[in-house]
């Protein structure tokens, strides 16, 4: 028995049984006492997800991450335990990495620790698969599941996503329409975010009348050493490509020593963006023009979001952030 079995008794949304359960006034009295009467009737008892509603509290969020090395990663950690203590909640960190009996595991972890509600950074966490993500989806029936730059349709999950797909298409248009033709596009991965790229630097292609070639599209480890031999091979199998646009900084960072191994000019020869404007697009020569992917304005959002859960306020299940394009030394448009 749980909060959405006395939602549908009541005939009422879950926002207004949580607002019962937490004494919210913004009830009528009528409302009130049909949902305690189908609460006693059903002998329902307020659990974990009434506790992460104001009702004995633990007051601590479960966050999860594939790699708290990536400087993505590390960054949108930094900005949710900050958010959430100014919310005087307590964070559990799991660093699950990449494999799925792993994530499940670290995930049932973090419900065993009673836990009121679970932060899922990172687009790595939903799968192809839907079969996949089941057990996200029956663990909201007790708690809300938070995701920071992913999407998983569901009750009670929300979702904080950067428009990757328009930063992509902004970023790609203005390279072609600074002149650039043989736009070489790198990314890591088919996630919820790496989808959304790619289909971006695709679009901007189609709208400016331009083919998508299959060999203009390469995977390559998140890896600065591995996108720099990438582009070194590429190079001597004879690709001509006049700009690379990748999905991370990293990437983008191997192309600057590609450029620099084999004598190619920064902007004039090559143009280079890298994206979620990290550390390492400043600690190159040149500096690297990037996509701001916003991770504080994603973190923050995303513990507002919870917030307005727990308090029974109705809020958006998918909220989405504009990116910027910050121009620095690596493209002359």
């Amino acid at each position: 028995m749980n909060i959405y079995d006395v939602s549908e008794h009541a005939g009422v949304s879950i926002a207004t049984v949580s607002r019962v359960l937490n004494g919210n006034p913004n009830v009528s009295e009528k409302t009130r006492e049909k949902v305690l009467k189908v609460m006693d009737e059903l002998g329902y008892t307020p659990n974990v997800f009434a506790r992460g509603l104001g009702l004995d509290t633990m007051q601590t969020i479960g966050i999860m991450c594939s790699d708290s090395s990536d400087p993505y990663l590390a960054e949108a950690i930094y900005y949710l335990e900050r958010s959430l203590r100014s919310h005087d909640y307590d964070a559990i960190l799991c660093c699950t990495g990449y494999d799925l009996d792993a994530k499940q595991k670290y995930f049932e972890l973090l419900r065993s620790k009673r836990v009121d509600a679970i932060i899922l950074a990172g687009s790595k966490f939903v799968e192809m698969r839907a079969k996949d993500n089941a057990y996200i989806i029956d663990a909201a029936a007790e708690l809300p599941i938070m995701l920071v730059n992913g999407y998983l349709e569901g009750e009670n999950i929300y979702s904080t996503v950067c428009d990757d797909r328009a930063a992509m298409y902004q970023a790609a248009s203005q390279l072609i329409e600074s002149g650039h033709k043989r736009i070489l596009y790198l990314y890591s991965s088919y996630s919820y975010s790496g989808l959304n790229k790619m289909d971006g630097y695709k679009d901007a292609l189609h709208s400016h009348g331009l083919s998508v070639s299959d060999n203009m599209i390469c995977q390559c480890t998140k890896d600065m050493e591995a996108s720099r031999d990438l582009l070194l091979s590429l190079h001597r199998q004879g690709l001509i490509f006049d700009a690379v646009l990748t999905s991370d900084d990293s990437l983008a960072v191997g192309a600057v020593k590609y450029a620099n191994a084999e004598g190619i000019s920064i902007p004039d020869e090559l143009s280079i963006i890298g994206y979620n404007n990290s550390l390492l697009a400043r600690c190159t020569d040149p500096e690297i023009t990037s996509i701001d992917s916003k991770v504080e304005a994603l973190c923050t959002t995303t513990v507002n979001t919870l917030m307005g859960v727990f308090s029974g306020v109705n809020v958006p299940s998918r909220t989405t952030i504009a990116s910027d394009l910050i121009k620095r030394k690596t493209t002359n448009f």
